[in-house]
């Protein structure tokens, strides 16, 4: 089957077969499973090894977090896809519309505010949960149209934290 993945700005096509995946175009042996015990996941590329942290955000959306860093991706079949180019549903996306808290916790601080152009990759909140702080950080350029929590403030897994009203385009 293939499937059309998005991480960050940049797409790549992958075609699963089994135990066999071709990542444009480049063939490559794979394996995702659990990790007992945990909601972690592992796997295995080629000779690589690697635990995720999954966590679902909506029809084909998913942060995945690994070696510290957190990514948003969003994964469409082949016929989904097909689909929204006939109707013209999620075509252009232009990068993030909010940012939503990955998990339960107490926001300690905000570092951007209205108004504010915030690039790939810069801290936006600072999440504290299970005694550990968790820093939130832009998926893309944009503009923030609107900051929904301060500090202080608890939050729920999903809850609006920052709406983005435009995405910066490089000229």
């Amino acid at each position: 089957m293939k499937y059309f993945v998005t991480i960050g700005s940049k797409e790549v096509v992958v075609e699963v077969d089994g135990a066999s995946v071709t990542v444009d175009g480049v063939r490559r042996q794979a394996h995702l499973g659990p990790v007992p015990g945990t909601p972690l996941r592992h796997l295995l590329l080629d000779d690589a090894s690697l635990t995720l942290a999954m966590d679902r955000r909506g029809a084909g959306d998913w942060e995945v977090a690994f070696r510290g860093t957190r990514l948003g991706v969003t994964v469409v079949d082949e016929r989904t896809r097909h689909i929204r180019s006939l109707t013209g549903h999620g075509t252009d996306r232009g990068g993030p519309a909010t940012l939503r808290s990955p998990m339960p916790g107490l926001v300690v601080r905000v570092l951007v505010g209205p108004g504010q152009v915030v690039q790939p990759g810069q801290g936006l909140v600072v999440l504290e949960a299970m005694k550990m702080e968790n820093e939130l950080r832009a998926q893309a350029g944009a503009v923030v149209a609107a900051v929904h929590i301060r500090s202080g403030q608890a939050v729920e897994k999903g809850q609006v934290l920052i709406e983005f009203e435009a995405p910066v385009t490089e000229p």
